[in-house]
């Protein structure tokens, strides 16, 4: 590492879509800066990052991969991270410890929305980023109109960095538009310097001219200078990149294919250039930097199979040093990581990113300092968010119930978009995540991790059933002799429909003491027994029951006895009661650009749902909120159909509102389906 120590110091997070080639990205940058001797590909499964099974095998990334290296003394530690929308919490992780990103992309105009959500996220927490248009030697369209279509999913302007040079369909070179230089490509080599093509200089004056402009909406010297047709220097234009960049003001773009290593130098180039240091990065977010008590924060959590717990921290003041107590929990080891490999080191400084072992009850986004507690001043950690696709899962082996739960509490240590429960009312065990490719690698882990093969199923749906009519002085009486005491119990019930939302409540306006004070509780246990599995099959709601008469024997009678009593008059009463199945619906709000909600509105509408409006999405430009009611039985795959019409983007948040009577032809299905599982026939 340099001696600058922080200053020679770069954390840059590496994100993008699915197939935009992060991966190939960083493997050419460890080749160019001479960290391996020979480049990997995803499709043979020999790269440094997507070094875990589960990412080989689906030949994409599931989790943040950190590697390290030194170009041009700068000391940089790189973080992949996945691509898919359904591992984004991976990288809103990442981001939130970093000093810059790149965001790679393909050189398809079309695709340039999947991208939203991630600008969206980067300027939100001001974080510097560039974009590098990968892939450039398969360009279906015009760099300037990919240029532009980039423009309109970001409130960041992009400005260009470089201008392709092509022969007919080939990509050969590029014009660096700080120095207006122009190379040609050579695979595995630094790009030669070639006199600037003629019949690009006015493409290229065109773009140059874009890239000074928007640097002079921020600095009045160098609009001045243009003003007055001044050349600027070329240290003046660096000098604003870099300031522009710093404060997340401007985007600038690259170009090349990452795969031949085209583009990767002067990318490299860049971010040592141009990039804020780790001391920047700090400041900005309004760390003070002092040389004493150390300042992390968890940015990642792993556990591996042959080292426990691993934490994956970004150092942000003082030194971390092996052995540390941090928030009570001593480090037991410390780690720089490239991919799956760990190199240890005594200490690690502030701008750092390294791997601290066992932090037993540390999760990601803590704070941790070493006062001995938690620290009282929370650095800012990125939102959870919230899980939209379900599976319940069970053991395949029925023994292997009982490592279930601490398995699944390490599978969300490592991934905290997952959530697990035990459901109430079905007694299943629900996997919650981001969609079904996101739990098929949840079930991985806990198959190849903790020897925890699962059977799935689709979560069934919490149905509910209440009564349309009352039915009053219902009889139940239990009468039982077999030598000695016998049991006896007698009672009337009025049974009556509550409003939606109400619940259970259960009365008397006993007079005279024909059931003595002493067995009513009974009476109220068989009633509740009775309810939580009516005549559907299912837990019954918004129910008024009275006890209003009965009788009692004073040597045969007991709380039992009335329990039982309760029990027949139920059974017998709520038949004559028409019950009627109720289902979950949730209050839901879609998210998703304007163009697409006609298409949103109609799967809304074709799964049930109840429209309640729409408006444009505050603070995202170009998206629409949809509000709406949908039946939780409709819900189960709805974030993928979602996805699918919107690019990948679209995305939703839910909760519970109410209950709300199943359509008469759908309940049969829905009763017909449940068979004797889980129904009893009515009146028995």
């Amino acid at each position: 590492m340099s001696e600058k120590g922080t200053i020679g110091t770069r954390n840059v997070a590496i994100v993008g879509p699915y197939l935009s080639g992060k991966t190939t990205l960083l493997e050419s940058i460890l080749s160019v800066a001479g960290t391996i001797s020979r480049k990997g590909t995803v499709k043979e499964g020999n790269t440094v990052a997507d070094s875990a099974q589960e990412a080989r095998d689906r030949h994409m990334s599931v989790e943040i991969t950190s590697a390290h290296t030194n170009y041009e003394d700068v000391h940089f530690t790189f973080l992949d991270c996945p691509g898919s929308v359904e591992f984004a919490q991976e990288t809103y992780n990442a981001l939130v410890g970093v000093d810059a990103a790149v965001v790679v992309c393909e050189p398809v105009s079309d695709r340039v929305l999947t991208l939203a959500p991630l600008f969206k996220f980067l300027d939100d927490w001001e974080i510097p980023h560039l974009v590098f248009i990968n892939k450039m030697d398969r360009a279906n369209n015009n760099f300037m109109d990919v240029l532009h279509a980039l423009k309109s999913v970001s409130s960041r302007p992009l400005i260009p960095h470089q201008y392709p040079i092509g022969q007919g369909e080939e990509l050969i070179g590029f014009i660096d538009l700080v120095t207006e230089q122009a190379y040609h490509y050579h695979a595995g080599a630094p790009a030669d310097p070639v006199p600037l093509p003629e019949d690009l200089k006015e493409q290229e004056h065109a773009a140059r001219a874009e890239m000074l402009e928007e640097l002079a909406n921020f600095d009045d010297h160098l609009l001045e200078e243009l003003l007055e047709d001044i050349e600027p220097p070329q240290e003046e234009i660096v000098r604003d990149l870099k300031m522009e960049l710093g404060a997340d003001l401007i985007v600038p773009v690259f170009l090349g294919v990452a795969d031949q290593d085209y583009g990767v130098r002067p990318l490299l180039e860049a971010l040592v250039r141009e990039a804020p240091n780790a001391d920047s990065t700090a400041e900005r977010r309004g760390i003070v930097l002092h040389a004493e008590a150390p300042l992390a924060q968890v940015i990642k959590t792993y556990y591996t199979p042959q080292g426990g717990k691993l934490s994956l921290v970004r150092v942000w003041n003082g030194i971390l040093t092996d052995g540390a107590v941090l928030n009570g929990v001593r480090a037991g080891g410390l780690y720089r990581l490239m991919g799956q490999q760990q190199q240890s080191v005594n200490e690690a400084r502030a701008g750092e990113i390294v791997a601290v072992g066992r932090l037993e009850g540390i999760k990601t986004g803590d704070t941790l300092s070493n006062n001995g507690k938690q620290t009282a001043d929370e650095l800012p950690k990125a939102d959870r968010l919230k899980p939209v696709f379900a599976q319940a899962i069970a053991p395949e082996k029925r023994n292997d119930e009982v490592k279930l739960s601490g398995a699944l509490s390490k599978l969300l240590e490592e991934d905290p978009s997952l959530a697990w429960e035990q459901h109430g009312d079905t007694h299943e065990v629900i996997l919650w995540g981001q969609g079904d490719i996101h739990l098929l690698v949840a079930l991985d882990r806990l198959r190849r991790k903790y020897n925890l093969p699962m059977t799935t199923h689709l979560p069934q749906v919490p149905y509910k059933e209440t009564i349309r009519k009352p039915a009053a002085a219902v009889h139940g009486r239990y009468k039982h002799q077999s030598g000695g005491h016998g049991q006896f119990g007698d009672v009337y019930l009025d049974i009556k429909p509550l409003d939606r939302g109400s619940g259970f409540k259960f009365s008397e306006t006993i007079v005279g003491g024909v059931v003595p004070k002493q067995y009513i509780p009974g009476v109220e246990m068989g009633v509740r027994e009775f309810l939580s599995h009516g005549p559907l099959g299912f837990p019954v709601v918004d129910v008024s029951v009275t006890l209003t008469n009965g009788s009692y024997h004073t040597v045969d009678s007991s709380e039992q006895a009335f329990k039982s009593a309760a029990r027949l008059a139920m059974q017998a009463g709520m038949a004559k009661c028409e019950p009627t199945l109720l289902e979950p619906i949730f209050s839901i709000q879609v998210y998703a650009p304007t163009e697409f909600t006609a298409k949103v509105l109609q799967l809304l509408s074709g799964r049930r749902g109840q429209i309640l409006g729409y408006s444009s999405k505050s603070d995202w430009r170009g998206w629409d909120e949809i509000s709406a009611y949908l039946p939780q039985a409709e819900m189960h795959d709805f974030i993928v159909e979602l996805r699918s019409l919107t690019m990948g983007v679209g995305f939703f948040s839910w909760e519970y509102d109410h209950l709300q009577e199943v359509p008469d032809k759908l309940a049969e299905r829905v009763l017909a389906t449940a068979g004797n599982n889980n129904s009893a026939p009515k009146g028995k």
